[in-house]
């Protein structure tokens, strides 16, 4: 792919869908993977996915709670070509879906009176918050709370799931993903991140080799697995890639940040030197791809609106690299300000054109809460 959207005909597109609305069923959708059930190979690996691929961020939380088996049966349902689990660890050492390791605000713990001691104060790579923790709690007392909407201000809808779903292992995703796999006869894949990797390390809850024993016991360790592993910090994947070979992924935040395993180790080095073409080239040696903030694929200016693109996309594709940037939502609130319709922050904007703006700009794949609307999106940039 070329800078400014000229197509590389090498490159597989989505031929097209047609999405029901939140809650319905693709249609015309290409299947790209063989009928294995979800296990072991992914019919080509990650180069045999559409493009632009469709990441369901955090399942399709537009619609459902987040991390929640019904966000993510429900992006599956939509088409998504990979739905994204965030991991952190219990105090026990199981994985657990949630984006973060503070519980409060997407689940229900304070409810819990029997829970009302564990709340403390914690310095999570160098931020302070208050809340309840994740490392704090057992599986088995995890599974008594129910999962909310982390933002109901935001999407008053998905209030109407609360209390419905709990707290999903990783494991039990991979059991749910097989049996998908198998009923729908190609694997489902997915997308893992390890969360605060080097401050679990230090509290003796390693992500890395948990997370990997995993992927070997369902087959989702090989390079063509369907499987893609990400994080912040570039040392976890450098650690995952001695330990599987399924695909990897560096989350690159804004240009002046530091990733936090960097400021641990004195390393000077910002996401704007990793975005080099030295940077890459570092990159390229233990990842396949990165996912920037979609601000460092076209900045943005003073009043929100999109400004002129940069030339990471090209300089990625040069080393070899994929581009899986995030996040795209359809509300105003999250839109660039060319976008927004309305004055309600809460309401749809034009998603459609903020897609097609990325899509210009040759990436691989997108983040987005709503896959529904990402597949259309997709399916009108593979018709131009």
């Amino acid at each position: 792919m070329t800078q400014g959207g000229q197509a590389n005909p090498g490159r597989r597109t989505v031929l097209g869908a047609a999405v029901l609305g939140a809650g319905g069923v693709t249609l015309g959708l290409p299947g790209t993977a063989r009928a294995d059930g979800g296990k072991g190979d992914g019919h080509g690996g990650y180069r045999s996915l559409p493009v632009p691929t469709v990441v369901a961020h955090r399942g399709a939380s537009g619609y459902r709670p987040e991390h929640t088996m019904g966000a993510y049966q429900l992006a599956l349902d939509m088409g998504a070509h990979v739905i994204e689990q965030d991991l952190v660890p219990t105090k026990d050492g199981h994985l657990v879906c949630r984006h973060e390791n503070d519980i409060t605000g997407t689940t229900d713990v304070a409810a819990h009176p029997e829970f009302a001691a564990r709340k403390t104060t914690k310095s999570v790579d160098g931020v302070s918050i208050t809340g309840w923790f994740t490392e704090d709690f057992t599986l088995a007392e995890l599974k008594t709370l129910r999962a909310k909407e982390r933002i109901p201000g935001t999407r008053q809808e998905n209030t109407l799931y609360d209390g419905r779903w709990e707290i999903p292992t990783f494991e039990e995703v991979l059991r749910w993903a097989d049996k998908e796999g198998r009923r729908r006869g190609r694997p489902v894949w997915l997308h893992a991140e390890t969360k605060h990797p080097s401050y679990f390390r230090k509290l003796g809850l390693g992500l890395e080799e948990p997370l990997a024993k995993l992927l070997r016991r369902y087959g989702r360790h090989r390079a063509n697995s369907p499987m893609f592993l990400q994080s912040f910090e570039p040392t976890s994947m450098q650690r995952m890639a001695k330990l599987v070979s399924c695909p990897r992924v560096v989350l690159l935040w804004t240009a002046d940040d530091r990733p936090w395993d960097f400021k641990e180790s004195g390393d000077p080095r910002t996401v704007a030197d990793l975005i080099t073409p030295e940077g890459l080239k570092w990159m390229a040696s233990f990842a396949q791809g990165i996912g920037p903030l979609v601000d460092l694929i076209i900045p943005k200016d003073a009043a929100g609106k999109l400004g002129k693109p940069t030339t990471l996309v090209r300089d990625a594709h040069a080393k070899g690299l994929i581009l899986h940037p995030y996040t795209l939502r359809n509300e105003n609130t999250f839109l660039p300000a060319d976008f927004r319709r309305g004055t309600d922050p809460a309401a749809y904007g034009d998603a459609f054109g903020a897609f097609k703006a990325y899509f210009e700009q040759g990436i691989d794949g997108i983040f987005s809460d709503n896959p529904d609307t990402a597949l259309l999106a997709a399916a009108d940039f593979a018709k131009r």
